[in-house]
């Protein structure tokens, strides 16, 4: 195995010390000779023989996966706050879909797609304090959302969109926008966690004060439900969910689930979810659906229940009815989109202590992104799609 050596330099060349660790691959080593600065005056360069990223490219009217090869990719200086890390593995959300079809009309053209990846330690600027070369991270989907509530601000710095993703070999970040990793999940798991686990955690537990004994309906198989049903459950929760599809309603059984609807079979879904729970309703629905699923979710919510609106899959529409039902029933109506840095941290404790893993449909290779973007698309999936870098 051929070590990465950190060479700490002063300015005038002459070498301080020096510091090698092995890493449980070669790709991103090859070649390398990483100088950084041991104190704050001097910069520190990192010298790579090549790395990849897949970019979007405008076309006529959404938005190509080009993948592009770079040299010397990382030659630009290490903020002394800055950590270099080698992206491990990378998760697909609808959000990506949205970003690559421009079904939002937002301009990522030329941007690194995905906001969600894990990955190593490679380097470290002069002053960072968390983290050390061979730390296990993952980064923040919102990398200034360190804590309470957000700020619309915080748009303007979202991995994947305003800022380059992770859909990359490697990525320089600033110490504060990486957390570490569950002990007991591996890169592509973890890879999972910033937006879809964090979406669900924050729905349920934080903004939904979640207990033991409550009931949470999740509507589809996809990663925030399938997060959402795991963190349910694991409160000790009774979680019903809606499918297409029987044989994921009978996966979800198998994961949890204490029942579930198959919405074509039953288009009026919410009456079974009614009847299931003794025309007392759940007493949280992690919405996903949008304007084209909320009617049903507001018939079938507790009184004093919540209801989490996550997700745009039917559209980014209006309401096509009336919002009387959530005053009638005193219903909580929370919008959610991810979370802090601080419950990412605390969420992870969480999934360590309860021994709980991200359920993955299917891997993708680095040069078959566009085949893991469109295999999203397609909806087939259960749980999370992702794609190994390393």
């Amino acid at each position: 195995m051929m070590p990465l050596a950190i060479r700490l330099s002063s300015k005038d060349r002459l070498a301080k010390s020096l510091r090698i660790w092995h890493l449980s691959e070669q790709k991103h080593i090859l070649g390398a000779l990483i100088y950084k600065p041991t104190y704050s005056p001097f910069l520190g360069q990192i010298w790579m023989s090549t790395c990849r990223s897949w970019i979007y490219r405008k076309n006529n009217g959404a938005y190509d996966l080009v993948l592009e090869s770079k040299s010397d990719c990382n030659s630009d200086h290490l903020g002394p706050r800055d950590v270099l890390v080698a992206i491990r593995a990378v998760s697909l959300n609808y959000r990506d879909r949205i970003a690559w079809r421009n079904l939002a009309g937002r301009n990522v053209d030329g941007r690194v797609p995905a906001s969600d990846g894990s990955g190593e330690v490679l380097a470290v600027g002069a002053e960072v304090s968390q983290w050390k070369p061979g730390d296990r991270v993952a980064g923040c989907f919102f990398p200034r959302w360190q804590s309470g509530r957000f700020d619309l601000a915080h748009h303007q710095y979202d991995l994947g969109g305003i800022l380059d993703g992770m859909l990359r070999e490697q990525a320089v970040l600033h110490e504060d926008a990486l957390v570490r990793i569950p002990s007991h999940l591996d890169p592509i798991q973890a890879s999972t966690l910033p937006c879809a686990a964090l979406t669900a955690w924050n729905a349920l537990v934080v903004r939904g004060r979640l207990t033991a004994g409550e009931s949470v309906l999740v509507l589809g198989t996809g990663g925030v439900s399938i997060f959402a049903l795991q963190i349910a459950r694991a409160f000790g929760c009774k979680v019903f969910i809606t499918s297409s599809d029987d044989t994921k309603l009978l996966r979800a059984r198998e994961i949890g689930a204490s029942d579930g609807v198959n919405y074509k079979t039953h288009p009026q879904w919410s009456e079974q979810i009614w009847g299931m729970t003794e025309s007392h309703g759940v007493d949280h629905v992690v919405e996903v659906g949008g304007p084209g699923t909320l009617e049903q979710s507001m018939r079938c919510v507790a009184a004093s229940g919540q209801i989490a609106l996550i997700g745009v899959l039917t559209g980014f529409g209006p309401p096509t009815t009336s919002l009387f039902p959530l005053l009638a029933r005193n219903v909580q109506l929370d919008g959610i989109y991810v979370g802090p840095r601080d419950e990412f941290v605390r969420m992870n404790r969480f999934l360590e202590h309860h021994a709980i893993e991200p359920i993955i449909d299917r891997v993708f290779s680095f040069d078959d992104a566009p085949a893991a973007f469109a295999h999203l698309e397609s909806g087939q999936h259960f749980g999370k799609v992702v794609i190994s870098v390393s």
